[in-house]
């Protein structure tokens, strides 16, 4: 069946959130992203190359297949360079369950705003095993189709929640509360816990005054050697990648 030139429109559509959001889907490019996903997100439609279809067939999950040439998938992609396969997935119910902070480590988002920085946190995320990321309602929206590629499939594994924080936190009672601050304790001789939420900020602001006002805990990532004159702060994903790895080492110990 060929590709229609409606279904092309389509998919760049979903470029948009308020289409995504009508249709509760998202987009996927690429073998690694989709194979990884296909497992986990009911599959719309997926248009596929025949050097992918030969190695994937059959699809017992996928009822709406087309195989498309090099050609027509370069249309409707909207990467740069098409990665022989394309799939459009049903978005998962939302459903927020704020008692897995007591269980659990968890990341919260205050208003983060690249694409690119929240795919690579839920990539972080899945890789130091945190299953929950509590985002502020105004943090770029997970299925971007930006994020979703930078997530290299972590958005299979990792659950996001958009819900305003400082009510989620007013509603954690005696759970720790951790953020990063330039005025904060130095993060490596602070004992960490091995649940509570870590609240990372935006990229320019860095965390809200709302949100910092309930943060019990305090932090600083050190730069080396101290007093030495750097850059003023940290990137957010390469922050959040520093500061998981010392919550999992102590954990380890």
């Amino acid at each position: 069946m060929a590709l229609s030139k409606n279904r092309i429109k389509y998919i760049h559509s979903l470029e948009q959130k308020k289409n995504r959001k009508a249709d509760k889907v998202f987009l996927a490019e690429g073998p690694k992203l989709v194979g990884d996903l296909l497992g986990h997100f009911p599959c719309q439609f997926l248009l596929a190359t025949s050097e992918w279809l030969s190695r994937n067939r059959p699809i017992s999950t996928v009822t709406d297949v087309t195989e498309v040439s090099e050609e027509e998938l370069s249309r409707a992609s909207l990467l740069k360079t098409p990665q022989q396969v394309l799939a459009v997935f049903r978005q998962p119910d939302e459903e927020t369950d704020v008692s897995v902070i007591s269980r659990s480590l968890c990341l919260a988002l205050d208003d983060v705003q690249d694409p690119g920085n929240l795919g690579t946190i839920v990539r972080l995320a899945d890789w130091f095993g945190i299953e929950h990321i509590f985002c502020s309602p105004n943090t770029v929206d997970i299925y971007n189709p930006k994020t979703v590629q930078a997530t290299m499939g972590g958005i299979a594994r990792v659950r996001l929640h958009y819900t305003p924080l400082p009510e989620l936190i007013r509603s954690l009672k005696d759970i720790p509360v951790y953020g990063t601050f330039l005025d904060g304790e130095n993060m490596y001789g602070q004992s960490l816990s091995k649940n509570g939420l870590i609240v990372m900020g935006n990229e320019g602001n860095g965390i809200g005054k709302e949100v910092e006002a309930l943060i019990n805990r305090k932090l600083y990532i050190p730069n080396y050697p101290a007093g030495r004159e750097t850059s003023e702060s940290l990137n957010v994903a390469i922050a959040t990648a520093v500061v998981c790895a010392e919550f999992r080492r102590q954990a380890a110990l």
